[in-house]
């Protein structure tokens, strides 16, 4: 689809919430539990909306902000603020939700080559929930929790970069122990602001589209909305700005209302909640925070891959902090090259595999016990097939023994005896001796053949290696 100065031009700004995992709520004492099931539990006159109900302030809330910020390399605030952002929902119940504008804690910053505008800290909402024809109920639990607002430079340019740049944030905010981040609870949530032009010096108008809840609905939704934009502008017609829905099962935006600008929130300071200046904070050092910062994202992933992994298996332990974790505990007893990718590209197939299985898998194969199966590959003593086996063999029959007892056990070792190996090869020779004939006639694919048929009889006891050498030998010699 062809603008007509022959380019696109589109512009994505971010705003990402992400739920912070503090002991209690944003303004109250009451519980932070997202996984709490019965509706009303953990709340209070504070987190409802009762008329005359005081706000305090989380320390460990503007901790968790900062600490962000200090992991991007933001300007942290000294002096800040909380505002009164005035809108009507149901699931608001003070009419007004405490936020920052003005002031927030963060200011600039970077992640992934993407400029920070702010972040801010803030409290968040009730959950509605409506019940077929029979009206709408609201649980407060979730109203008052302490919730980061990030806010990026509208510098993004497709729908791909949107994506990684959450994953990328939620990664980060794992590491970081502030925040689990998971979307499929609703703990982060994605709104973007998107537009097209075809003239590199001018914006578009922009479309929202609020509260996408998986990085497939973001990448879809960004992607359908720029499409939708290139074809109203080729037809001559104005986009409009306003806020869109994402309907998952259509593929497509859906719109909602016009879009609310600053003023239409009519934001003015709390007067419940005293100013805040971060040097008055006690017993919070800034110097501090930055000299405790865990090793983030992007410095694991330099140090995997000066061990020798590939990028792309670098990045998955990356994004999937659990699996990390498990590897560093297998670097903690060796750490060269040859151990760190057999061990990683495993970890990242077939323990991966399990793992979808068995969310137990992590205690069922402690680190000692996959640390063994790879030393044993490297010595020769187990090939692919029967490391596999053996991992398939660990995760069912949960066994507190070695991975060397747990082989010699249950015979799972490859084999390496001259004699077994070569009655395998005389029986595979002489049952296909159509596919010999093959071989013998110049089709060097027939030897792979050979070689499946010979692994499969010694059911993946025989070393490959050894088996193609004798095979290779016999066909040589035989008529």
């Amino acid at each position: 689809m062809v603008s007509p100065s022959g380019k696109w031009y589109p512009r994505i700004g971010l705003e990402i919430h992400a739920e912070l995992n503090t002991h209690s709520k944003c303004f109250c004492a009451c519980k932070n539990d997202p996984d709490e099931t019965r509706p009303n539990v953990n709340v209070c006159p504070v987190c409802m909306g009762y008329p005359g109900a005081l706000p305090v302030l989380n320390k460990e809330a503007v901790k968790s902000v900062l600490k962000l910020g200090v992991a991007l390399g933001s300007k942290i605030a000294d002096f800040t603020e909380w505002d009164r952002k005035n809108y009507f929902y149901p699931d608001i119940p003070k009419g007004y939700q405490i936020s920052q504008y003005k002031h927030p804690l963060i200011t600039g910053g970077e992640l992934e080559g993407v400029k920070i505008t702010r972040v801010h800290l803030e409290e968040d909402t009730a959950r509605s929930q409506h019940d077929k024809g029979e009206g709408s109920i609201v649980d407060f639990n979730r109203s008052g929790v302490p919730l980061m607002e990030l806010v990026t430079e509208p510098v993004i340019t497709s729908a791909e970069q949107a994506g990684n740049f959450a994953r990328s944030l939620q990664t980060l905010l794992q590491y970081l122990g502030i925040a689990e981040a998971n979307m499929e609870k609703g703990e982060m949530r994605v709104e973007a602001n998107i537009s097209v032009s075809n003239d590199p010096k001018k914006f578009g108008t922009k479309a929202e589209v609020k509260n996408l809840n998986s990085f497939k609905s973001v990448e879809k939704a960004i992607a359908f909305e720029l499409k939708r934009h290139q074809e109203a502008i080729l037809r001559g017609e104005k986009v409009i700005q306003e806020t869109r829905g994402f309907d998952e099962a259509k593929g497509a935006t859906f719109s909602q209302r016009s879009k609310e600008e600053a003023e239409d929130y009519r934001y003015f300071p709390d007067p419940d909640l005293p100013k805040l200046y971060i040097s008055e904070i006690p017993d919070f050092d800034l110097k501090k925070m930055k000299k405790e910062l865990p090793e983030l994202p992007k410095e694991r992933e330099e140090r995997y891959k000066k061990l020798g992994l590939n990028a792309e298996t670098a990045r998955q332990l990356v994004l999937d902090i659990k699996l990390g974790n498990y590897f560093n505990r297998l670097l903690d007893k060796r750490k060269d090259e040859k151990f760190a990718v057999l061990a990683s590209n495993y970890l990242v197939s077939d323990f991966q595999a399990l793992a979808k299985e068995n969310e137990n898998i992590w205690t069922i194969i402690p680190p000692f016990q996959f640390f063994g199966v790879i030393e044993m590959i490297l010595d020769g003593v187990l090939n692919s097939r029967n490391a596999k086996d053996t991992l398939v063999f660990m995760s069912k029959s949960k066994l507190n023994m070695s991975a060397k007892e747990i082989v010699e056990k249950e015979n799972l070792a490859q084999t390496t005896n001259e004699g077994f190996v070569k009655n395998i090869v005389l029986e595979v020779i002489k049952e296909n001796e159509k596919t010999v004939a093959e071989f013998k006639g110049g089709k060097e694919n027939a030897l792979q053949y050979l070689i499946g048929q010979g692994m499969k009889k010694s059911k993946g006891k025989t070393n490959p290696e050894q088996l193609k050498e004798i095979l290779k030998k016999q066909l040589a010699t035989s008529n």
